[in-house]
C-alpha cells in the first residue's frame, strides 16, 4: 500500500536559491582549480546562504507560523483572510485553528512561489484535511473584493512587499484594515524595512524579529511580524 503524500508548498522566489548555489558551485570549483582561498571563502559563505534561504523556505518558516497562529489566540471560529496565499503554508496552518471558522486566500497566483496555482492550494488543503473550511480566490492585494469588516483576522506572509511599487504595498495594508473587524487582528510578515514602514503609514502596530528561521539567506534579508489590532 503506498503512502498517502501530504501537503507540498514549493520553494520561495526558486531562482534565487538555484543561483546562489550555482554561484557557490562555481566559485568552489575555481578555487580548487586556481588554488585560490578567496574563491573558497566566496563559495562557503554562497553555498552557507543556499541552505539557510532552503531551510527557511522548506521548514523554518512553518515552525514560525506556528508559533505566530498560536499568539494570535484564536477561539477557532474566525473568518480569516490570507492575503498572498500562494500554494497556502499559512492557509493552511490557519484553517487548522479554526475547526468552525473558514480561512480564505487570495493571490495573483504568479510565478514567484513555484508551482503556484488554486488548484495546487486546494490540493494541499484536501491532503492536510482541511478543505471543507478553505477557499481560495483570485484577485489584487491592493484592491480586495471583500466587503468592509468581513474577516476578524488578516496574515500576509511574505507576499505585500512584492507588489510593484510603495504606494500599492500601503494600498494593500490600508485594504487589509478595511476588511478587518473592529477588535481584528493583522498580521503581516515582511523584511523589517516594509514592515516598519507599514506600520508608520498605519500610526500603530508592533514589530518584532522572527529569528533565523525566517532569514533568507542573511540576516539583511529577515522576515519581521507586523501585529495591529484594530480598535473598536
Amino acid at each position: 500500500m503506498s503512502k498517502k503524500s501530504g501537503p507540498t508548498y514549493g520553494i520561495d522566489a526558486a531562482p534565487l536559491p538555484a543561483l546562489l548555489g550555482a554561484a557557490g558551485l562555481a566559485a568552489a570549483v575555481g578555487g580548487v582549480r586556481r588554488r585560490s582561498a578567496r574563491l573558497g571563502l566566496v563559495s562557503a559563505a554562497l553555498l552557507s546562504m543556499t541552505g539557510i534561504y532552503l531551510h527557511t523556505t522548506l521548514r523554518g518558516k512553518f515552525r514560525v507560523w506556528e508559533r505566530e497562529l498560536d499568539r494570535l489566540g484564536l477561539r477557532g471560529d474566525e473568518q480569516l483572510l490570507d492575503m498572498g496565499c500562494g500554494r497556502g503554508a499559512v492557509l493552511i496552518a490557519a484553517a487548522q485553528h479554526l475547526p468552525s471558522g473558514r480561512a480564505v486566500g487570495i493571490d495573483l497566483w504568479t510565478v514567484d512561489q513555484s508551482g503556484n496555482s488554486p488548484q495546487a492550494t486546494l490540493a494541499n488543503a484536501a491532503k492536510a484535511g482541511v478543505a471543507d473550511r478553505v477557499e481560495v480566490r483570485t484577485g489584487d492585494l491592493s484592491s480586495l473584493p471583500f466587503a468592509d469588516q468581513s474577516f476578524d483576522v488578516v496574515t500576509a506572509a511574505a507576499a505585500i512587499h512584492n507588489l510593484r511599487s510603495p504606494g500599492l504595498r500601503l494600498r494593500a495594508v490600508d485594504e487589509a484594515m478595511r476588511v478587518l473587524r473592529p477588535g481584528g487582528q493583522l498580521l503581516i510578515a515582511d523584511p523589517w524595512p516594509f514592515n516598519r514602514r507599514y506600520a508608520s503609514h498605519l500610526g500603530q502596530g508592533t514589530v518584532h524579529r522572527l529569528g533565523p528561521s525566517y532569514w533568507y539567506g542573511v540576516p539583511l534579508l529577515a522576515v519581521t511580524s507586523l501585529h495591529v489590532t484594530k480598535a473598536n
